[in-house]
C-alpha cells in the first residue's frame, strides 16, 4: 500500500487507513513524502506514523521536498525557502505541542525520523519516489533535487525507467495514470482528497475532506 502526500492532513490520513483496513501484521506500507508543510498538523502526523512504525517493521517513509526543506531550516541553510513553501503551519504545529524554541522545537525521535527517510525504494515491479526522475538518466545516477522537485521533463516523459514509478509531488485531481508512470498526489490540502495505492491489484482508495 502507498500513500500520497499528507501534507499535515491527520483526520485523512486517519480515515484512509480506516478505509484500506491496514494491517500491520499483513501489509506492507510506503508513504511517498510531504508530510508536513500547509495543513494544520505536521506535528500529529509524523507522530502517527512513528506509531505505525512501532507496529511494524514493514512501514517505509519517502523523503520529500518539504521535509528536504525543514531539514535545511532547522540546520540554518535556508530558513526563507521553508517559509515561502508553507513551513508556518509547521512550525505552528510544533510550537503549539511543545512552546519551545526553535532549536528545542522537534523532538528527537522526530529529528531521527526525518533523517532517516529513504529516498526512493526499488520494488519488483515499481520504482516508488517522491517527485520523479531525470529521463535519460540512470536511477543511480539521479541527484537528489530531481527525485524530490522535478516536475514537467518527469511528468511529460514516456521514457522507459525500467520500471513503471509511482510518484508523489505533483498534485492531480484524480491519480496520474500512464504506461510508465502513477501519480498519487491528489490534493489533499488543496481541499481534495488523500489516495492509496493498493498493490499487485492496482487499486485505489481515496478519502475527502
Amino acid at each position: 500500500m502507498i500513500i500520497g502526500d499528507v501534507h499535515g492532513c491527520l483526520e485523512m490520513l486517519k480515515r484512509l487507513m480506516e478505509k484500506i483496513d491496514y494491517r500491520p501484521e499483513r501489509d506492507s506500507l510506503i508513504l511517498l513524502g510531504d508530510y508536513i508543510d500547509r495543513g494544520p498538523e505536521a506535528m500529529g502526523v509524523v507522530e502517527y506514523i512513528l506509531s505505525l512504525s512501532r507496529l511494524s517493521t514493514d512501514v517505509h517513509c519517502l523523503i520529500g521536498n518539504h521535509e528536504a526543506l525543514f531539514l535545511d531550516y532547522l540546520e540554518g541553510r535556508d530558513r526563507r525557502s521553508f517559509i515561502l513553501n508553507g513551513g508556518t503551519t509547521t512550525l505552528q504545529s510544533y510550537h503549539a505541542a511543545r512552546g519551545a524554541a526553535v532549536d528545542q522545537l522537534v523532538p528527537d525521535m522526530h529529528m531521527n525520523f526525518y533523517k532517516s527517510l529513504k529516498v526512493y525504494i526499488e520494488l519488483e515491479d515499481y520504482l516508488v519516489v517522491h517527485a520523479g526522475f531525470r529521463p535519460n538518466l540512470a536511477i543511480d545516477k539521479q541527484p537528489l533535487m530531481e527525485m524530490i522537485w522535478i516536475r514537467d521533463p518527469f511528468i511529460f516523459s514516456d521514457y522507459d525507467f525500467g520500471k513503471r514509478v509511482i510518484f508523489g509531488h505533483t498534485p492531480f485531481y484524480e491519480p496520474f495514470v500512464m504506461s510508465n508512470k502513477i501519480g498519487l498526489d491528489t490534493g489533499a490540502v488543496y481541499g481534495n482528497k488523500l489516495t492509496c495505492l493498493d498493490l499487485p491489484e492496482l487499486r485505489f482508495h481515496s478519502v475527502g475532506p
